[in-house]
């Protein structure tokens, strides 16, 4: 069966947003063309992940002696985009791998969604096989089988609109729980016992600032 391609070459609209509250929150990427909108599940750390590498895609291009291209350091003013997820949110699928790319025929960033594919019971006996095969030669490189997708979700975007989704998906990233700047553990709405200070007893969001005097170490204010 081929694969099933959600393709946009020059889209609206596409973000990075979440559903829920803090420490239930729900990652979704979400591509508009038109009347056209697509959605696929992330994780958060995918998320965090797919905008740090962008930005480091923006910065070497950047820095590219004899470059042509204008790259913006920061998000351009018309791009500032602060609205939720477009409704309905009906995910095609839920995201298992991410792959990114540059295609200088069009200056575009270029971004692929995979879904999370079950192996079949031929591809699960291929891999039983390769696995055994490099445990037997003592072999720690990776062992990989190909599967086909049975569909993808693939973007392309220009320069302004990379950088404006990278600047956002940080954002949306972090405007989750606040880390314990004790242990690093997001600290829930309702309290939190630091493992790494048992004795302060349950900290909640508000109580940080009482912590420390000269600053909170998570450098929120």
């Amino acid at each position: 069966m081929p694969t099933i391609v959600h393709g946009f070459d020059w889209p609206d609209r596409i973000v990075v947003g979440t559903i829920g509250q803090p420490g239930q929150r729900e990652f979704y990427l979400q591509v508009r063309d038109g009347a056209r909108l697509v959605s696929v599940g992330l994780e958060k750390q995918q998320s965090a992940a797919l905008a740090e590498k962008i930005d480091e895609i923006l910065d070497e291009l950047s820095s590219r002696e004899g470059t042509s291209l204008t790259i913006p350091t920061v998000t351009p003013v018309e791009l500032v985009d602060n609205e939720p997820l477009e409704q309905p949110v009906e995910p095609e699928f839920r995201t298992g791998a991410l792959s990114l790319g540059w295609d200088p025929t069009t200056a575009q960033v270029v971004i692929e969604a995979f879904p999370v594919v079950e192996l079949d019971d031929d591809e699960s006996e291929a891999f039983s096989a390769a696995l055994a095969a490099a445990e037997a030669d003592d072999d720690e490189a990776a062992v990989e089988i190909e599967v086909e997708a049975p569909e993808l979700l693939r973007v392309r975007i220009p320069v302004g609109t990379a950088r404006a989704f990278a600047a956002r998906t940080h954002e949306v990233v972090g405007a989750g729980r606040p880390l314990c700047p004790l242990c690093g553990t997001p600290i829930d709405p309702e309290g939190h016992v630091c493992p790494a200070a048992p004795g302060l007893g349950e900290i909640g969001p508000d109580d940080l600032d009482d912590l420390f005097d000269g600053g909170r170490p998570d450098g929120r204010p």
